[in-house]
């Protein structure tokens, strides 16, 4: 992979990382709720978990989609449903003072949900399809670190601007209302996917 290659891969990385999907509206939502440190396994699990993905889609996966398709319609299915499950427990989830009510997700829990995200997905297949034309593994681990290192200040980012929000969340009704907004972002981060 030459350097232009590696550049675009990197601006790639950065645009499709960085957008709102449901990744980032979920990690600022969780340092809007716990703060900066209890959201750090969180940011990890998405970090290293979409990677994870990365290879293991350029392994195989595309091949196995377009051999069965209905493999990925299905696929789709589950991870929207289980997208707007993720939006039900985020609006409904109960504004407390004390912030120890909220769960954030664990590494393995962020790690796995990028299998349930569309547009890791698409990002994922795009990257992999775009970027690694000539299909080597060597190939797929530089795909996989630049989304490494590009994706970790983005996460920082949206969990910081989440943590931010905490002192204007500072009465039950206010925190109920920025869980529907949240929700109803991650419901609309997955119209494009549809």
């Amino acid at each position: 992979m030459d350097l232009g290659q590696l550049g675009a891969i990197a601006l790639f990385a950065f645009v499709t990382t960085f957008s709102p999907g449901p990744n980032n509206i979920m990690l600022m939502t969780s340092g809007a709720n716990v703060g900066f440190v209890r959201t750090i396994p969180h940011m990890l699990g998405v970090v290293f978990g979409f990677a994870f993905m990365v290879i293991l889609v350029g392994m195989g996966l595309t091949t196995v989609f377009h051999t069965y398709p209905v493999i990925h319609q299905v696929l789709k299915v589950v991870s929207l449903a289980y997208l707007f499950y993720l939006a039900y427990k985020i609006a409904t989830s109960k504004p407390s003072q004390n912030k120890c009510d909220y769960k954030p997700l664990s590494f393995l829990g962020a790690a796995s949900f990028q299998w349930v995200n569309p547009k890791g997905w698409a990002m994922a297949l795009t990257a992999v399809s775009v970027y690694n034309y000539s299909a080597s593994i060597f190939g797929l681990v530089i795909i996989a670190c630049v989304f490494c290192v590009v994706n970790l200040p983005n996460v920082g980012f949206w969990t910081v601007a989440g943590k931010n929000l905490q002192r204007w969340l500072n009465s039950p009704t206010k925190v109920r209302n920025f869980n529907w907004v949240m929700a109803g972002l991650l419901v609309a981060s997955t119209l494009p996917m549809m």
